[in-house]
């Protein structure tokens, strides 16, 4: 993507390199035998991964809960599009990870009893959903993981250091070209794990952290490993209504739909039952199409949820984070309505891997959101996300360490070759602000929540014509290498939607334009 050699800069040898600081990243990192070097690579500081913005819960089948039911819940929510082997995975081994969180001293929630406190969110069909803090979750979590990773003397993390491309020779994946500040740096290693999180900067509304920007999937289309599901962007039914343009939104948690809260219209009136017998809880995908429904018919930018008829009390201490942050934003959750918009919240699909989070190019790894394990299928399951990162990424631990005694060894491979690129780029006067704006407005208005063929070819001819642009102009800037990545992942994503001509989950295809 840009100009560099690898005897330029600084180089360094790693026996893993880790790109992503997530919660599959960064419990990877803790699981891969101490005798390793591993190096964590964060585009931005390490808490600014959507694992850390997770309020809702992690899904775990522990104690009395029935796993086959679990395993029939994420197939459900997934319009059995998922891989049930992958789920099968997800479910079987969710013990043991909660297990490992417990041991590292992640403080869970628990009843009164000493229990692990358990509740019920959309798609689910018993309470199996365990939290931190009530609606801190991802924080919770990561504060540990990241506790944890910085006294390992194995493990080096990076802030503000972007993964611009990965290095390869003889079919398989030896490191990877960063870039700070201006100044490349190449770092070499035996095993590459992708672990950059999703796509929710393409579009103008969503939940997703800044830093959101497909990265790591344009970086593996660009080796040619194996790409899937890009069609399926799940829409979270219930963000923080605002007016603001361009800010990452509030996120109102499943949770909180969970322990009883009521969709309303403008007018007042309830209506999910005229959707989905499960009302509330029905999966994400029907609830935003609903919501998108309701706004649509009574013209309007939002609906409400309505919390009133919970104590004051109980939603202080269950919902700390969401009840403070609605406050501040002028509504009492005890007393008014809270105004809500489906807005882009996950990415099931990615860059494609194995039960063991391989790649098709040896050596590559791909974990968590910017990986399509195949276990989300067409629409994720409420607080499966948080665990498939850990189940996945212990796993990739442990196939990494299996593999790394008997891996073929090449001094060429760890910085004694020299590889050079030059880019044919010769213009420099493109504003990359409107370029992503635009992007960003297109995304959101003809590939949302609900779809048609004449939107997405409009979509496609758009993003198709500016990628003839950005191919010829200098990236020399990060955020102008962020953009050429977003255009390039929203290709993918739009010819992924226009090929599958089947309404699943999250893509929903209307036959004629209304």
């Amino acid at each position: 993507m840009i100009n560099f050699n690898t005897k330029d800069g600084d180089n360094s040898n790693y026996d893993v390199l880790i790109i992503g600081g997530g919660i599959g990243g960064l419990y990877t990192a803790l699981c891969l035998p101490e005798k390793l070097h591993v190096a964590v690579v964060c585009k931005g500081s390490v808490d600014e991964s959507n694992s850390y913005l997770a309020q809702g819960g992690i899904a775990a089948s522990i104690g009395d809960d029935d796993r086959e039911l679990h395993i029939k819940d994420t197939m459900v929510a997934g319009a059995f599009e998922n891989d049930e082997d992958a789920v099968r995975v997800l479910v079987e081994e969710s013990q043991g990870v909660i297990e490992d969180l417990i041991n590292l001293g992640v403080p869970f929630d628990r009843d009164e009893n000493g229990n692990l406190y358990r509740s019920l969110e959309g798609g689910h069909s018993i309470p199996r959903v365990l939290h931190v803090h009530g609606d801190a979750t991802g924080k919770g979590i990561m504060d540990t993981l990241i506790e944890d990773a910085r006294q390992r003397k194995n493990i080096d993390i990076f802030e503000n250091l972007f993964a611009v491309d990965i290095l390869t020779g003889k079919n398989r994946c030896i490191g990877a070209i960063l870039s700070s500040g201006g100044h490349i740096k190449t770092i070499w290693s035996d095993f590459v794990v992708m672990a950059t999180g999703g796509i929710g900067q393409l579009y103008a509304k969503t939940t997703n952290s800044r830093v959101l920007t497909g990265d790591g999937i344009a970086m593996a289309i660009r080796t040619g490993a194996k790409i899937d599901d890009m069609e399926y962007i799940q829409f979270h039914p219930t963000a923080l209504y605002s007016k603001k343009e361009g800010e990452r939104l509030f996120l109102i948690s499943e949770a909180v739909r969970g322990e009883g809260g009521i969709l309303r219209n403008i007018h007042g009136e309830r209506f999910m039952d005229k959707y989905d017998e499960r009302m509330e809880l029905a999966p994400r995908d029907i609830v935003a199409r609903a919501i998108f429904d309701q706004m649509k018919k009574t013209q309007s930018d939002f609906v409400y949820l309505d919390v009133t008829h919970l104590s004051r009390d109980f939603l202080k201490t269950r919902f700390p984070t969401i009840y403070e942050t609605c406050r501040h934003m002028g509504v009492d959750m005890a007393e008014d309505y809270i105004p809500v918009t489906p807005v882009v919240h996950y990415f099931m699909g990615g860059i494609k891997t194995d039960t063991w989070g391989r790649t098709s190019l040896d050596r590559l790894y791909a974990v968590g959101e910017c990986a399509c394990t195949g276990v989300h299928g067409a629409n994720r399951l409420a607080s499966n996300s948080l665990l498939e990162g850990l189940v996945f990424g212990k796993r990739i631990a442990r196939d990494i360490a299996k593999h790394y005694e008997t891996r073929e060894v090449d001094e060429d491979d760890k910085g004694v070759q020299e590889i050079e690129f030059k880019a044919k780029r010769v213009y420099n006067t493109v504003d990359f602000d409107r370029l992503k704006n635009d992007l960003k407005e297109i995304m959101l208005l003809n590939v949302g929540i609900i779809r048609n063929e004449d939107d997405l070819k409009k979509a496609l001819n758009f993003v198709k014509g500016n990628m003839e642009l950005l191919d010829k102009t200098i990236l020399d800037e990060v955020g102008k290498m962020e953009t050429a990545n977003m255009y390039l992942v929203a290709s993918y994503i739009i010819e992924g939607a226009l090929k599958n001509k089947k309404s699943a989950g999250s893509h929903y295809i209307q036959s004629k334009v209304l």
